[in-house]
């Protein structure tokens, strides 16, 4: 597999290792990593070359300080010109990449104005997004796998990392209810750009549509503007979520819930945390995560354990990523296995993809109950 496994390559994961046993394991999410990777950078299109693809990915990747993928992707860069249209997707990547929350209608729009269409927008989205989740693979799998030869010192504190900022408007761009805390309760999601209407698709991207129970989603109906990626991004999700072994579906829920709060994505949270609460059937210590104000420690008050992995989490989450071996060796005395971490760095890094494109292209609100749940309502009180 190493052959086409780009991630196993730029990491330095040696064959046999435990790691690589452990991705293996995990194939269908290594599988479609490296499928993701094919989806945007195969080949380009007239709207958006591979050259200026590449040139792109490479920017971000080296804002993640991440060497050997952005040198990767320099060499797919050639011939790519200098325009307006790459200068204008060059200042979005960077608002993506280092505070994906500042994100509002108007940046989408003015990137609309410079000359980008819907189509390849997303492409745009999907790519700074995929580079995100890619640079901390290569980030938190290269530490992982020279930890073993790696000194140790078990006292070593690391520095612990707050929660960042997210969006307190009472109102959304179409003037709904907008959430402005972190919270459990079911919330909907509306797209700035126009998605892709269902009838619209062919009938096999229909049936792939409907087999991952996304034909009634305007997020995934706005991504299927480019539904190669958004297969694979779906297949990859799934290998690294819905998977038996390993990591308790708890705590990979826990990992996206944490990246969240990193990140100010009360959306991606509020699904996230609900499923943590329900499956750890903890839901005073999800209440307590979510209730951590910017600027504050995340893991505050929680468990040893999830402590622990809370803090690793976040130290990957940030940009550049500052997890450290400590954090790692911190995990392997819960103990955790190299299967198990390998989970929790996959969770964690797929959660900095999801997060830049709900921040990115869209935003939450509060649906209005319904004229039966208000009359419920009425007749309770």
């Amino acid at each position: 597999m190493s052959n086409d496994d780009l991630i196993q390559t730029l990491a330095g994961i040696p064959s046999g290792s435990e790691l690589a046993e452990s991705r293996q394991f995990r194939r269908a999410a290594t599988e479609h990593t490296q499928g993701s990777y094919q989806a945007l950078f195969r080949s380009g299109t007239d709207a958006f070359p591979l050259a200026a693809r590449a040139a792109i990915a490479a920017q971000v990747a080296d804002w993640h300080r991440a060497e050997t993928l952005s040198r990767h992707y320099q060499t797919l860069a050639v011939g790519v010109e200098q325009t307006p249209l790459l200068a204008a997707a060059v200042e979005f990547a960077h608002r993506l990449t280092f505070e994906p929350v500042s994100a509002s209608a108007q940046h989408v729009h003015q990137l609309q104005q410079s000359g980008w269409q819907t189509e390849a927008l997303i492409t745009l989205a999907q790519l700074i997004g995929f580079v995100s989740f890619q640079s901390r693979l290569i980030y938190g799998f290269s530490l992982l796998a020279r930890l073993p030869q790696t000194a140790r010192e078990e006292g070593e504190k690391v520095p612990e990392v707050k929660a960042g900022r997210w969006h307190t408007q009472p109102r959304t761009s179409t003037y709904r209810r907008a959430p402005q805390a972190f919270t459990r309760k079911e919330l909907g999601w509306e797209p700035w750009l126009t998605p892709k209407p269902y009838d619209a698709f062919t009938q096999q991207q229909q049936e792939v549509l409907v087999r991952f129970g996304h034909q009634h989603s305007d997020y995934f109906l706005l991504l299927g503007h480019d539904q190669p990626v958004l297969e694979q991004r779906t297949l990859t999700d799934k290998g690294i979520f819905y998977t038996p072994g390993g990591l308790t579906r708890a705590e990979r829920e826990l990992a996206a819930t944490v990246v969240s709060k990193v990140n100010g994505c009360i959306y991606c949270a509020s699904v996230h945390a609900r499923k943590a609460s329900q499956l750890a059937k903890k839901p005073e210590e999800v209440a307590l995560l979510l209730q951590v104000q910017p600027g504050d420690a995340l893991s505050v008050g929680q468990s040893e354990r999830w402590q622990i992995e809370i803090e690793a989490v976040a130290a990957l989450s940030l940009t550049p990523p500052r997890l450290t071996e400590q954090h790692l060796y911190a995990l392997q005395q819960l103990p955790l296995t190299t299967l198990e971490i390998t989970d929790l760095i996959q969770s964690a890094a797929f959660f900095a993809w999801a997060n830049r494109l709900m921040l990115t292209l869209g935003e939450p609100f509060i649906p209005e109950p319904s004229p039966q749940e208000s009359e419920e309502k009425t007749t309770s009180a």
